[in-house]
């Protein structure tokens, strides 16, 4: 573990004209979360100032020049870059997209090597952020690439788990991406996580159809005949608890997915609207799969209310917690993988 037993939480700016800053900040005043983790913000500290006075933050930051030289019980500022930069809140501009990756790469750098425990990534803008070192849909996909085993957005709050087939794919192409070899993989990834990562020993898995009402025997779609119910029929074969494929247009609304440890999407809205209409603002998006643990808020950068002082920090929050939990749980998991508990079995009694 780290320093003084605390879990060293890295948190990665975001994009420099939304409401990244702003949420961290608030959050971290909470000073009680000093009592689970010394926090490290990817950034600039005379940056992080004004962000201070902007929203009127009480908290104290501290200046560091290397991950190296954390001091515990502080709001750790790393000087990523030394200049100055111009903040205009609301404004989409290239130079606050290279600003934000040269947070999330020094984040995610520190995190491979581990002088982080976990990452929280403040929202970025998916379009100032394209570079020749970034080219990806989002986080998630930047990770799978540079952290060991298979990315996978489960979206979490205290109620409902909600995992992807398929996550930034465009609607046309989302029939095409899914297939066998696909699903097969993703729910094993999620069977996975749900055990080492939230300590359910049995997870009972939903997943919804990939057409409307679920093909309709063919005649809407042949895809959840064909490739969703054979696969599933699968992996139940394997030992998985998997109900399923579901018509995704009345899950929701009748409650059904309150039976369920998670509930597998098949693309992106039909997870994601239901999701955030039930949880947002409280929310957590969870890269699944890898061998490290990188949380976010639900929302985005939110360019409309920047620098008004009116963003909740609620999910951001949320998102530090979550990681500090899972991260606590999956080293939890490992040590009793490691070490199998040995039952001392008494002998039978036997009358002399």
């Amino acid at each position: 573990m780290s320093k003084e037993n605390k879990m060293i939480v890295g948190i990665s700016i975001g994009d420099l004209n939304g409401i990244g800053p702003e949420v961290v900040l608030k959050a971290l005043e909470d000073s009680r979360i000093l009592d689970f983790c010394t926090p490290v913000i990817f950034a600039n500290v005379k940056l992080m100032s004004f962000y201070k006075k902007a929203f009127n933050i009480q908290s104290n930051l501290q200046g560091i020049e290397s991950v190296d030289k954390i001091i515990p019980k502080k709001i750790n500022v790393l000087n990523v870059w030394k200049e100055n930069v111009d903040v205009h809140f609301g404004k989409e501009e290239k130079e606050a997209g290279i600003y934000a990756l040269k947070s999330f790469q020094a984040a995610v750098a520190a995190l491979k090597e581990g002088k982080i425990d976990v990452l929280v990534t403040a929202p970025i803008n998916k379009s100032n952020i394209q570079s020749e070192s970034f080219s990806f849909p989002g986080h998630t996909d930047y990770l799978n690439q540079e952290l060991e085993g298979d990315a996978l957005m489960l979206m979490v709050s205290d109620s409902l788990r909600v995992g992807l087939l398929t996550d930034h794919v465009a609607v046309k192409d989302i029939a095409a991406t899914i297939t066998r070899e696909l699903v097969e993989k993703k729910i094993n990834t999620i069977h996975k996580t749900l055990i080492q990562d939230f300590g359910i020993e049995r997870p009972k898995i939903a997943v919804l159809g990939i057409n409307p009402h679920t093909g309709d025997n063919g005649v809407i779609g042949k895809e959840d005949d064909e490739i969703l119910r054979p696969t599933l029929d699968n992996l139940r074969n394997n030992g998985k608890v998997i109900f399923g494929p579901y018509a995704a247009d009345s899950f929701f609304g009748t409650g059904n997915y309150k039976n369920f440890d998670v509930i597998i999407a098949s693309y992106h809205d039909q997870g994601l609207i239901p999701f955030k209409t039930l949880s947002f603002g409280s929310g957590v998006n969870f890269t699944a799969g890898l061998d490290r643990i990188r949380t976010s808020p639900d929302h985005g950068t939110a360019f409309d209310i920047a620098g008004k002082n009116e963003a909740s920090h609620e999910s951001f929050r949320a998102a530090m917690y979550s990681a500090i939990s899972i991260f606590s749980a999956r080293e939890q998991h490992q040590k009793i993988s490691e070490k199998p508990l040995i039952i001392n079995r008494r002998q039978p009694f036997v009358k002399k």
